[in-house]
């Protein structure tokens, strides 16, 4: 037991030490980047604990500002990836590469703190935040290659892949916090922000999150009805149609009623729904 807990504690070490170079590296390019310094000191931070003989009981603690690393460093390497228009001949890798590094972290969490859930080690923010990246890195990409016909109609399956992966990591991104129902003994002073919790709408960027789902079910539906074989197993394809509806629905109700005048728009998310329905 205590050798596993030895080698589970290596396995974390080893990790920052690993970031702490990678975090180094992309400051040669950027030295004045404000996520790469953020990372910078927290790893700073990190090593030192480690050089001072830490215990393993900060373990969540840890994790938590290893989570954080992960989020600055990848975002500079995903806002790279934006400004470049995701290339063709390397995006395919950098992606699936930036995925497996916004894993990791409830990875890591899962195996060295077993006892626990994963969403009590890391936080529900840090978790949310987790899955709304990895969704948001393949809404941007899609959006991108929505842009390249000739692209789609030779690599449609691929095309179809993506979304149906961002579609399932925003939804899981929703699913993070449990809805708070208006029963619950608790007392709102704000009918609106009652119906919001109620509905699991907790900012902003949950109501993006919202929008960009319903986006990518428009054009999985719209490629998916050009083709019979657009996914390998028919019974693992996500339900674009309903999915998008439900939420665009939801979307179109909160930013009409209680946000109505705040700046979001609904065009969109209405022409959409027009479609799907």
């Amino acid at each position: 037991m205590a050798d596993d807990c030895r080698r589970q504690g290596f396995e974390l070490e080893r990790r920052i030490f690993e970031l702490d170079n990678k975090c180094a590296s992309l400051r040669t390019e950027k030295q004045d980047d404000d996520y790469l310094q953020n990372a910078s000191a927290i790893l700073d931070k990190l090593k030192s604990f480690y050089r001072q003989g830490g215990e393993s009981s900060s373990l969540p603690k840890l994790l938590q500002d290893y989570t954080q690393v992960v989020l600055d460093i990848t975002f500079f390497e995903e806002n790279k990836l934006v400004d470049q228009e995701f290339p063709e001949d390397c995006s395919p890798f950098k992606i699936q590469q930036l995925l497996q590094d916004l894993t990791e972290p409830e990875v890591l969490a899962g195996r060295l703190a077993p006892a626990q859930e994963v969403q009590s080690v890391l936080g529900l923010e840090l978790l949310e935040c987790l899955y709304w990246r990895r969704g948001a890195l393949l809404y941007m990409y899609c959006h991108t290659l929505h842009q390249r016909k000739q692209w789609i109609k030779k690599n449609k399956a691929t095309f179809l892949k993506c979304i149906q992966e961002g579609v399932r990591y925003l939804m899981r991104m929703l699913q993070v916090r449990n809805s708070v129902k208006l029963n619950d003994g608790v007392v709102f002073h704000d009918s609106a922000t009652a119906n919001f919790l109620s509905e699991g709408i907790f900012s902003d960027t949950h109501l993006l999150t919202m929008m960009y789902i319903g986006e990518m079910c428009f054009w999985a539906v719209k490629y998916e009805d050009c083709s019979v074989d657009s996914m390998d197993r028919k019974e693992d394809r996500l339900q674009f149609r309903d999915i998008g509806t439900q939420i665009l629905h939801k979307y179109v109700l909160a930013c009409e009623g209680p946000l109505q005048g705040q700046g979001w728009n609904t065009e969109n998310a209405k022409e959409i729904l027009s479609i799907l329905q």
